[in-house]
């Protein structure tokens, strides 16, 4: 099947949930008036369909090829690479001063929306780039700026992020790759960096790799590292790519899905020959990484709603069309499309209101970005509490729709043709890379609970309970995350650890279910489509109704001490 951009949606959530029309009287985002906002839905939405949705299942099927440390992608992805640079795509939120339209970052979050529901793979290349330019834009010199920022905006160049080492997966602080001074201002870089998304392949003419090193003074862990940018090429005196720069693509890895997304072994400074150039401060790469590191949790929180987005157009397609078994208790004794079935609707209804609630999650802190862009300092801090929630709710949801969709498609669910099992292969590494879900829980619980001695959670929590009172089950849910929130802020290390997990979850629920709230009241007065407002008004309910109490009961667990964790040797886990 094809994909549908969902712009009644999207359009629908930038009225009620990021209230765009707010900005319009701040000159930064001046230019997004309702036409050009109009524009960039539909015009979008017609580019992924058109130019992204096709390569889907060759990009799966054909994949990534590397041969002697170069990497080919499948035919039309180039084409349709060069499609996005020319279209002006990727220099939505880009800075004016570098080529960018300085439109707000909502906006490019639709997009990116898009080109992953159309080709997740593919989109990764243009998920890190953004990233890339917060981090130049934030912590680069001048020069470095003016070199390199406006081929990023435009995509010309794709950035990557090099942070994970063969023995040093998570834990950056173990990493060992050296930045030695030239005594010039720049640095020889030599290591090898792992888990590398696109760190090469034959889209662009350049790749600029943001690469975490230490150099030889620098003190153990996390203080000790810095941040350089490390380019596939140099440039020679007009700035175009020329001398090769010592960066070598080792190999590629096979994975269970994203087969189209190269996901790279690199290898800097084999011949003592790679340069490369401080971003920042020296000792201060993790502070300049984080710029980038939190652009991107947002993106694979979108990426979560992407990929649920396609996965449950795809089950609805099927059900509608897929004739089995006669309804039980019909007066019909002929069988019937298997959507008239009651358990075939709970799935997709399930569907639609988990993706619609991380949707809204997702945009409603790409909106508070915006908003901190203009100078509100509690849509920054707010944000900042969000981002662990969008990155590990969102990618959550997208695994568990993506699997209701081949429960959907039954026995063809799990075979190959339909393309369900893709989306589900596809989904699985979401909560996992940009720091693992249980990495987030664990940011959520020992730094975000903290902001401003918490104040920062108790503001969102009494907003959610100023407009949605009216919410039986939303209010009970709002008061047990209060009441773990400040037992799990009274608990040691491990117990605030151990139920970390079940609290992000219960706050991201809460969150969405607040925002689900306010749709479900909008929905009452808008002359959008009926049969959509009929379904906004079901997946609102369904949500408020089934998936918000399911989400109170995770409280015990959220509380539970971690004795019971360590009660065990590790040898007993091998019984």
């Amino acid at each position: 099947m094809t994909y549908t951009p969902p712009i009644a949606e999207q359009r629908f959530l930038l009225e009620h949930v990021v209230r765009l029309g707010e900005f319009a009287g701040h000159n930064a985002f001046a230019d997004a008036t309702p036409d050009v906002v109009d524009a960039i839905l539909e015009g979008a939405g017609a580019f992924a369909a058109g130019e992204f949705a096709p390569l889907n299942r060759v990009g799966d099927q054909v994949g990534a090829r590397w041969t002697d440390g170069r990497v080919t992608m499948p035919d039309g992805f180039r084409d349709a690479y060069r499609a996005y640079v020319e279209g002006g795509w990727g220099t939505l939120a880009g800075p004016v001063e570098y080529g960018g339209q300085g439109l707000p970052f909502t906006l490019a979050t639709v997009v990116m929306e898009d080109l992953g529901s159309a080709n997740m793979a593919f989109s990764l290349c243009m998920m890190l780039t953004p990233g890339a330019v917060e981090a130049l834009k934030h912590h680069g010199s001048e020069e470095l700026k003016r070199t390199w920022l406006p081929k990023l905006v435009t995509g010309e160049w794709n950035g990557t992020m090099n942070l994970t080492e063969p023995q040093a997966g998570s834990d950056v602080g173990a990493l060992k790759t050296r930045a030695v001074p030239n005594g010039d201002g720049t640095y020889r870089i030599k290591g090898q960096k792992i888990y590398i998304t696109f760190g090469e392949h034959d889209l662009s003419d350049n790749i600029v790799h943001l690469v975490l090193a230490r150099t030889p003074d620098a003190p153990p862990g996390t203080r000790g590292i810095s941040l350089f940018l490390v380019p596939k090429f140099r440039l020679d005196a007009s700035g175009r790519p020329a001398e090769s720069n010592d960066v070598r693509c080792v190999s590629i890895e096979h994975k269970l899905g994203i087969n189209a997304s190269p996901t790279c072994v690199m290898s800097y400074g084999d011949n003592d020959e790679c340069i490369g150039w401080l971003i920042g401060e020296k000792n201060g790469g993790m502070r300049a990484m984080f710029t980038m590191m939190n652009n991107a949790r947002l993106n694979v929180g979108l990426q979560g709603v992407s990929i649920a987005e396609r996965a449950t157009q795809a089950a609805v397609h099927y059900a509608r069309d897929r004739i089995q078994s006669v309804r039980a208790g019909g007066a019909s004794r002929d069988p019937v499309r298997i959507i008239e079935h009651p358990d075939v609707r709970r799935m997709l209804l399930r569907m639609k209101a988990l993706t619609q609630a991380a949707r809204a999650l997702t945009y409603h802190a790409a909106g508070l970005s915006d908003r901190a862009t203009l100078g509100d300092t509690e849509a920054k801090a707010r944000v900042d509490l969000l981002t662990p929630l969008v990155k590990a709710y969102g990618t959550d949801v997208g695994v568990e729709v993506a699997s209701l969709g081949v429960q959907v498609h039954g026995g063809m669910g799990f075979v190959e043709e339909t393309g369900a099992a893709q989306h589900y292969r596809d989904a699985r590494i979401a909560p996992i890379y940009e720091g693992t879900n249980g990495i987030q829980a664990a940011d959520l619980v020992g730094r975000k609970l903290g902001l401003e001695g918490g104040a920062v959670l108790s503001r969102l929590l009494a907003d959610i309970r100023a407009e949605a009172a009216g919410e039986a089950e939303l209010m009970a849910l709002v008061d047990s995350c209060e009441r773990v929130a400040a037992h799990l802020a009274a608990a040691g290390h491990d117990d605030r650890l151990a139920g970390s997990y079940p609290f992000l979850t219960m706050l991201s629920v809460a969150v969405s279910g607040w925002l689900m709230a306010r749709q479900h009241e909008a929905s009452g007065g808008s002359a959008a489509d009926p049969d959509f407002l009929a379904m906004k008004r079901a997946a609102a309910r369904f949500f408020l109704d089934q998936i918000v109490p399911e989400a109170a009961g995770l409280r015990a667990a959220a509380m539970a001490p971690a004795e019971i964790l360590y009660s065990v040797g590790e040898e007993s886990f091998a019984a």
